[in-house]
């Protein structure tokens, strides 16, 4: 009997290839141009995270600026960037420029799909580390964004603020020792976002803070916004996939977000207080101006998951409907930890009776009705945030 065109033809094999490194490599995966198509992404970014890498993946239709803020606030080990749409020989060096704009021009960028054998050189000469033509192997790719790792030094040499906080976080998560006279300063306001898994915490986050973004360039006194979110991390190979930062348009936003993703396993937020502190100091005295709001998303969260509140001023719970009924909700656990309820998807079936349930259950906390992937019910839910 023939293979089955859905069969692939080899397994990668799921193990950790990367635990003789200083630390877990970050690698940026990115589109730039307007090639729509992304599965052969998808593919390498498993690969990798099954390979114990921490993958950051962009999104489509990014542009070369964009990549650059992503790579800089992420404090990545490498940018690995698709490209299909015949642009690579512009985009290639406008992303080279755009990282010393933004303070990292050390980041290595290594470029890879449809690229012409005769362009390589031209792409190398320009800057580029490394070009990957389609047909390369998963274990090459690997392989290359291994090569990529360094021991991260405490001080970012080009002095953006933004870089040095990228690096404070990675160190601080990581163990490491802080450079000297880190400014540390609690932001004014600190709201955790948690939920079982695709409630659409991450498309709630960017929304709001889109929003809130949008407000301060009216009002200045609401400072800057910054977002920590975490994701799993693989219990076999400790990779991890975290894609949140995907949910916001930084093609529109530029860095007026500070988004920094983070692998955690269970509820293990270590370190996560003193990076809070370093991120509402980061912009005192800064080009960027200091982050005054910062959202926490949490892994998906169960009945028992409720750490988060130790860390946070606002605990926002995040439901969908169909997620269970009014005595699942009522059993003790991550419902008693809300300081403010969310009904998310809320054109979902169901909808009315989950607000109801939760009117049942939450006394006189407050209950949103919201539909974060049109932007409805945002503006109502960040004012009752920010009350």
């Amino acid at each position: 009997m023939g293979r089955s065109l859905s069969t692939p033809t080899s397994e990668f094999e799921k193990k950790d290839r990367c635990a003789d490194l200083p630390h877990r490599p970050r690698v940026l995966l990115g589109k730039m141009g307007l090639d729509g198509h992304d599965r052969g992404v998808k593919v390498i970014a498993r690969a990798l995270r099954d390979s114990g890498v921490h993958v950051i993946y962009s999104g489509l239709w990014q542009t070369p600026r964009s990549l650059a803020i992503s790579a800089r606030d992420e404090d990545v080990d490498v940018i690995a960037a698709s490209m299909m749409s015949n642009s690579h020989l512009a985009l290639g060096p406008q992303l080279l420029k755009e990282l010393k704009a933004v303070g990292r021009g050390d980041i290595p960028v290594q470029m890879g799909g449809i690229l012409p054998q005769e362009d390589i050189p031209k792409l190398i000469e320009a800057g580029v580390s490394a070009c990957f033509t389609t047909g390369v192997g998963l274990e090459d790719i690997v392989e290359a964004v291994r090569s990529s790792v360094r021991e991260r030094e405490p001080i970012i040499a080009s002095g953006d603020s933004d870089a040095q906080l990228a690096r404070d976080i990675s160190r601080e998560h990581d163990g490491k020792g802080l450079r000297a006279n880190v400014t540390r300063r609690r932001p004014k306001r600190v709201i955790g976002i948690t939920g079982s898994p695709g409630a659409g915490k991450s498309t709630l986050v960017a929304q709001l803070a889109s929003e809130l973004s949008r407000q301060s360039e009216d009002d200045r006194s609401i400072g800057r916004v910054g977002v920590v979110a975490f994701d799993p991390m693989s219990p076999i190979t400790n990779g991890a996939l975290l894609g949140d930062r995907l949910r916001v348009d930084f093609n529109r936003l530029d860095g007026r977000i500070f988004y920094h993703s983070l692998a955690i396993r269970g509820e293990d937020y270590h370190g996560l207080e003193e990076i809070i502190e370093l991120i509402g100091g980061s912009g005192e005295g800064g080009s960027g101006g200091s982050i005054d709001t910062l959202f926490v998303e949490t892994v998906g969260a169960g009945q028992n998951e409720t750490r988060i509140r130790d860390y946070v001023d606002k605990t926002v719970v995040v439901l969908t409907p169909g997620m269970g009924d009014a005595v699942q909700m009522d059993k003790a656990g991550i419902l008693e930890i809300a300081d403010i309820f969310v009904c998310n998807k809320a054109d979902h079936p169901g909808e009315n009776e989950l607000v109801r349930d939760l009117r049942d259950v939450s006394g006189a906390r407050p209950v949103f009705e919201t539909i974060a992937t049109h932007g409805q019910g945002i503006a109502e839910l960040l004012e009752g945030l920010l009350l």
